[in-house]
């Protein structure tokens, strides 16, 4: 893997250089949006971009703002909104995609889940693996829907206490070596999932201070109270149909997450559950989140 196996773009719609890879079938072809999480870039689809091409997709890859080679946002928005808005001016006013699937996971899943909801029309389907969703006590209460309490240190912290995180992280190695946890040690991925060399490969686009800080600041904007962009609308959605994805080796999202997508999304595909895999679906599992896409997308594929 190198940073190199795609073309970078860039282009600024909201007033920031975002970066994105654009790999393009024809004007005729069904459009996939892949959206990444934290910790995260577009780094972490790189093991499907080209088998999606060569499914007959264009697929479009963005880095979030803050994120990997986009620039931080000079209006200083960081929330679920304001990326969504950025995806929505890329994708459909740059690049002139009239209709796309939306996939994503961890940030990237509440991404185009208000994306769903507030674009129905542009958004066609989506497919949706270990993200955060709302929770309603009726339907949900003998689910188990609890994350691990001693895994949400990192969320609190990065929340509610950003500058002091990345005081302590005064250097690219120490940055680095942070992130590098989640890949390994916090045992979000199924062991053995990521070598050396792929945990630097994910990691370099984080050794900036300053764009590491501007990423904490997601978690912030999640507070009760914080500034954000605009209302995010996350809800139950029985239009827009989900594929549904679960690595269930996760050791930070719930563990019925797939039992409480199917009630968020009722016109679902699956749940399916993947065998020897995290949280980082499509680099754990790149050949079932292509051969999935490609099934449930057959008909526009055609």
């Amino acid at each position: 893997m190198s940073p190199e196996d795609f073309n970078t773009h860039t282009a600024s719609p909201r007033g920031f250089a975002q970066a994105f890879i654009h790999e393009k079938v024809g004007a005729n072809a069904p459009t996939i949006v892949c959206v990444h999480g934290w910790p995260e870039t577009k780094r972490i689809f790189w093991k499907v971009i080209a088998p999606l091409r060569q499914a007959g997709f264009n697929v479009v890859v963005p880095d979030l703002r803050g994120f990997g080679d986009s620039d931080v946002a000079p209006d200083g928005f960081n929330d679920v909104a304001a990326h969504a808005g950025d995806v929505v001016a890329l994708v459909r006013d740059h690049l002139g995609y009239d209709k796309v699937v939306l996939a994503g996971g961890d940030l990237g899943g509440p991404i185009i889940q208000h994306l769903a909801l507030t674009e129905p029309g542009w958004v066609d389907r989506m497919v949706l693996f270990n993200s955060p969703l709302p929770y309603d006590k009726t339907t949900m209460s003998h689910l188990d829907t609890r994350p691990p309490r001693a895994s949400m240190d990192y969320f609190i912290r990065q929340a509610t206490d950003a500058d002091g995180l990345i005081s302590e992280l005064q250097t690219e190695r120490s940055r680095m070596n942070y992130i590098a946890t989640f890949y390994t040690s916090r045992y979000w991925a199924h062991p053995g999932s990521f070598s050396d060399d792929n945990v630097q490969f994910h990691v370099a686009p984080f050794a900036d201070g300053s764009k590491l800080r501007a990423t904490f600041a997601n978690y912030e904007s999640s507070i009760p109270g914080a500034r954000v962009s605009a209302h995010v609308k996350l809800g139950p959605n029985q239009h827009t149909k989900t594929l549904i994805l679960f690595g269930p080796s996760d050791r930070v999202l719930y563990p019925d997450f797939d039992k409480m997508a199917a009630l968020v999304f009722t016109n679902h595909v699956g749940p399916f559950l993947l065998r020897d895999c995290g949280h980082f679906v499509p680099w754990e599992a790149p050949h079932q989140f292509v051969s999935g896409a490609v099934a449930f997308c057959a008909d526009l594929l055609r």
